[in-house]
């Protein structure tokens, strides 16, 4: 399992990419869906802010805190679960989840809204990685596919996060008809 250290170096890289290509989308490029299944590139971004911001690191903090939330000891990995921390990453598979207003994301008001909502989350992620050294190994909270997780597995699960929705970036850049020229 990589370190916390690693892992946000490498999601401030991931989100740079994000800031990047955010920059050369124009906000119909960032509307436009490719069916009424899909979500647009615009509501990708929003659900990485929002997951990362009200789940991953709000957990983070619930762990750190010994929330009510917390199983303590007694909860453990799934099979998924293990299976992604050994590899560091999701499995590159598509996850569906049935449209819910609970979880799918709105479309977003402007770029602006993205770039500052994907900067907060590196912001947060900075203050939450200094706290990890505190974090009690046996807090945790489950998560709905990878079971059991600690404070640390919640704040390396935000860059694996990020990590597996560019392909899915990829696949949506695709279908909307959008080139990324170098500047």
């Amino acid at each position: 399992m990589r370190s916390t250290a690693e892992a946000l170096q490498a999601f401030e890289v991931t989100v740079g990419g994000y800031l990047v290509e955010l920059e050369n989308l124009t906000m119909e490029q960032l509307l436009a869906k490719p069916n009424e299944e899909e979500w647009s590139i615009g509501q990708m971004y929003m659900h990485l802010i929002q997951s990362a911001q009200f789940m991953h690191l709000r957990n983070v903090d619930q762990c750190l805190n010994g929330s009510e939330a917390v199983l303590g000891n007694t909860g453990e990995k799934t099979e998924n679960g293990r299976a992604a921390f050994e590899l560091g990453s999701f499995p590159p598979i598509r996850i569906r989840v049935p449209a819910s207003p609970q979880y799918t994301p709105q479309q977003p008001d402007s770029k602006e809204q993205l770039m500052e909502g994907l900067r907060g989350v590196v912001e947060r992620m900075k203050r939450t990685e200094i706290a990890l050294s505190q974090a009690p190994e046996g807090n945790r909270i489950l998560h709905p596919g990878f079971g059991a997780l600690n404070a640390t597995e919640w704040f390396l699960l935000v860059e694996m996060h990020y990590r597996h929705h560019l392909l899915q970036l990829e696949r949506l850049r695709c279908c909307v008809n959008v080139v990324i020229r170098p500047n």
